[in-house]
């Protein structure tokens, strides 16, 4: 299966679904590769994201050197059209203070928009949330009125966002609930781990909608429920 079929399949799912599908194929529970933190989603009706990362540090607190700011920036812009596509900024803010400024705002997204980034994962700030890209879906930890000093320090390098570790070239999955990364080499298991995840909760939940559920016939639930395969 192709990159972008397999991503336009994976959308379809919310990212709890995607972290219980990832502990199917795994065959355990897991406590890393996720935002731990609450996210607040610019967009929260959107449907979720899924691209390849492009990592970026920021810093907004110090003032900078206009040329030197400028080629940085360019150099991460490039760095996000480069190779496959759709991709998710992940960007942590390094500052003392994350979020005194905000990278992500009207022109942000939609300048990422246009080269093929999808959304955007960031322990930093947003604003604009009225004039950014309706349909970048930005997940960030605060909202600032302003930019300040925000500035590019470095990208492609690995990024720590509210305790999920990414790597450029990594695979995320984000909504309104927080982001995960997914490995590659598991990604092509998840629709069919899904679709058992579906079979086993359907017995379930059609045992707890019944009329005169009680303790025993949950229990014969949850044995009908682990038989299936």
């Amino acid at each position: 299966m192709d990159t972008r079929t397999l991503f336009e399949q994976l959308r379809k799912f919310d990212t709890p679904t995607i972290v219980n599908a990832l502990e199917i194929v795994r065959g355990a529970r897991f406590t890393t590769g996720f935002t731990r933190q609450r996210l607040i989603a610019a967009f929260p009706k959107l449907a979720p994201i899924v691209g390849i990362a492009r990592t970026a540090m920021i810093r907004c607190s110090d003032p900078f050197d206009p040329v030197a700011r400028k080629q940085k920036l360019f150099g991460y812009y490039e760095s996000l059209a480069a190779g496959g596509q759709p991709t998710v900024a992940v960007v942590q803010d390094v500052d003392g203070q994350p979020g005194l400024g905000a990278f992500w705002g009207e022109v942000n997204t939609n300048v990422h928009w246009g080269l093929g980034c999808v959304g955007a994962v960031t322990n930093g700030s947003m604003r604009d949330l009225d004039a950014m890209h309706p349909q970048f879906q930005c997940l960030a930890a605060t909202l600032s009125p302003s930019h300040a000093f925000v500035q590019v320090v470095e990208f492609g390098t690995r990024v720590d966002v509210l305790g999920m570790a990414v790597s450029s070239g990594d695979v995320i999955h984000a909504d309104y609930h927080g982001a995960v990364v997914i490995p590659l080499d598991l990604a092509e298991r998840l629709p069919a781990a899904i679709d058992l995840m579906a079979r086993r909760e359907k017995v379930i939940l059609d045992a707890a909608r019944a009329p005169a559920f009680n303790v025993a016939k949950l229990r014969d639930a949850y044995a009908a429920s682990e038989q299936i395969k």
